[in-house]
């Protein structure tokens, strides 16, 4: 138990390793937590208070450190919308006519949508539409 520290030391390392293949900040909490405890155990305190202090210090990065670190250091990333989101003003093509009051399919980019109408008409198979809303994986369409 007298070179425990540097099993704390190894601990941090690996953390920081491993943070380099994700590189969101989360593991590197487990590295910062580690260092404190390395040092308590390299002054001789026994294992549950390396424990405790590897425990608290991890904690009080991940609160504190890590959303710092996503603010600065991630800043000037562009915030990319995805999954059903990233569709809103997507043009597409009607596959199945939409039915005014009922549903269609509308294909975007290769793939098929089920699609409701905001207008009285009909909107006929062939018709360019674009997504003005959605609810779930139902699109909402308007005639271009």
């Amino acid at each position: 138990m007298q070179h425990l520290w540097q099993l704390w030391a190894a601990v941090a390392l690996i953390c920081l390793i491993l943070e380099l293949t994700a590189g969101d900040f989360f593991i590197i909490c487990f590295a910062i937590g580690a260092v404190p405890a390395a040092i308590v155990a390299a002054i001789g305190a026994g294992t549950y208070y390396q424990i405790v202090v590897f425990a608290v210090v991890t904690l009080v990065s991940l609160f504190y450190v890590r959303p710092f670190a996503k603010r600065y250091l991630h800043k000037g990333e562009d915030k990319r919308i995805s999954n059903a989101d990233a569709l809103l003003g997507r043009q597409g093509r009607v596959v199945e006519p939409i039915q005014a009051g009922g549903f269609g399919r509308v294909q975007i980019d290769g793939d098929i949508w089920k699609a409701v109408t905001k207008s009285d008409t009909d909107i006929p198979e062939g018709a360019n539409v674009v997504v003005v809303d959605r609810a779930s994986t139902i699109i909402t369409v308007e005639k271009m």
